[in-house]
């Protein structure tokens, strides 16, 4: 039986192979993060009929003579190159810019995909919506009042709880940044001492207690009689209440007692750069580092304690840091903005809604203006991502030639960042497949040429009796 045969046969069968990865392809140009494939040849055994002989003293070197039998597929590979982003706008359709997978969740079994058309469920949990997988990685845990992130963990699903409750938070700090003005204000025609060295500016800002209740903070600063570098405070929660809420500002460690002073003096340096400050009982403040007071007051509207007395709040007056202007309270010859910056009470709030950014980090936007952690979404890299198995879905498992996943945050160790609001989509170039469509057929039709001339020989063959 002639050898041409079964190489015709050969070529036919792995060009059909080769047309359905290229059908494969095609049907897929439209699919969220598809990665084509690609098929290789390589020829089969050979029929060797002469071996080949060394040169010798008379005769030069034979090589061998050798008949090849056919070829084969040497791979289908999977080319995991960079697809084109498209941006959707939809805040759960998430894409990877370089190397790495999300990790999903299917019933137990972890499964790898570049699609990240996702959403969440009823229950709030971030799935894949055509087959319900469950997106991975790792929840925020709570931590003395802050959301912390602890990727070491192993990886849990996803909840974004829409709606959910974010807890009121008492203030517990309050920033100042702000400049008293240097120059002496205008003066009336018969000024007194104290009018020359006495001016006075007020500012307020809200503040909560541990029901999220909101209270109105005024600080007064009025230039101290005789001096030029001080300025006395006087401190006030509600002001506008008809029973006062006792409010009592102190230096040092302890919360300032219900009958202790309620004013203190800040001290600046001739360079306007804040010195130190003084409570009522002369108490003063270091030469270095942060000039804080502590603020405490009654809180009028909670259960008195058991010996009768109310329930008092206390909080930090952050003055800033001795010598420090850009986060400090300042005296320089510049308009007064005696303004408190920061303040980090809030009331009870809903989580209204969520942003992703390149980390893969969930963040929370609550009706009380707050944002907090909620979760971060995991990537997974592997050392081979060419020896991973589809498993269909858009989906790749791990095999015996991928490497174990290297399961991390987004743009560490090699792995890409996400982008929000976008999908990567197929890798498959059109015109290329058509390309290759063409090479693939006209090789399937020269293998079929072969088998055909090799029939045609075969019956000369057989009419040689005749």
């Amino acid at each position: 039986m002639m050898r041409s045969l079964f190489s015709g046969v050969s070529g036919l069968q792995n060009h059909q192979t080769r047309m359905d990865v290229i059908g494969n392809n095609i049907s897929n140009i439209n699919t969220t993060g598809f990665k084509r494939g690609r098929v290789n040849f390589q020829d089969l055994i050979y029929q060797q009929l002469q071996g080949a002989a060394r040169p010798t003293e008379d005769l030069g070197g034979v090589n061998p003579k050798e008949v090849g039998l056919g070829m084969s597929i040497a791979s289908i590979d999977t080319l995991h190159i960079q697809g084109t982003l498209q941006t959707t706008g939809v805040q759960t359709d998430l894409a990877i810019t370089g190397n790495g997978f999300f990790v999903l969740d299917d019933r137990g079994t972890q499964l790898y995909t570049r699609a990240g058309a996702f959403s969440l469920d009823a229950e709030g949990i971030m799935v894949n919506p055509a087959n319900g997988m469950k997106v991975m990685g790792w929840m925020a845990r709570e931590i003395e009042g802050y959301s912390v992130l602890d990727v070491s963990r192993p990886v849990e699903q996803l909840e974004i709880p829409i709606g959910g409750k974010d807890p009121a938070r008492a203030t517990t700090v309050v920033k100042f940044a702000c400049n008293l003005d240097k120059r002496i204000p205008e003066l009336p025609e018969n000024p007194t001492g104290d009018q020359i060295l006495r001016s006075t500016w007020s500012t307020t800002i809200d503040v909560f207690d541990s029901f999220g209740d909101k209270h109105i903070l005024q600080v007064e600063f009025t230039r101290a009689p005789g001096t030029a570098n001080s300025w006395n405070a006087a401190v006030v929660v509600n002001p506008q209440n008809e029973v006062s809420t006792n409010t009592t500002i102190g230096y040092g460690e302890e919360a300032p007692a219900a009958d202790g002073p309620s004013s203190f003096t800040v001290n600046f340096s001739n360079n306007g750069t804040l010195l130190s400050a003084e409570d009522g009982d002369g108490n003063i403040s270091g030469a270095s580092g942060q000039v804080q007071m502590r603020v405490a007051f009654d809180i009028q509207s909670a259960t008195p304690n058991e010996d009768g007395t109310p329930v008092r709040q206390e909080f930090i007056f952050d003055l800033g840091e001795v010598g420090g202007f850009t986060n400090s309270i300042t005296q320089y010859a510049e308009a007064s903005s005696t303004k408190m910056v920061e303040q980090d009470g809030r009331t009870m709030g809903y989580l209204d809604n969520f942003k992703i950014d390149a980390s893969g980090i969930v963040t929370g936007i609550y009706s009380n203006g707050s944002s907090r952690t909620i979760a971060q979404v995991a990537i997974a890299s592997f050392a081979n991502q060419g020896g991973l198995e589809k498993a269909g879905d858009n989906t790749f498992r791990m095999s015996n030639n991928s490497g174990l996943a290297n399961i991390g945050p987004s743009g560490i160790a090699g792995k890409g960042k996400i982008v929000a609001g976008a999908l990567e989509m197929s890798n498959v170039d059109m015109a290329d497949q058509f390309v290759d469509m063409i090479v693939t057929q006209r090789g399937f039709q020269a293998n079929s040429k072969t088998i055909q001339t090799a029939d045609q020989l075969l019956q000369e063959l057989l009419t040689l009796k005749r």
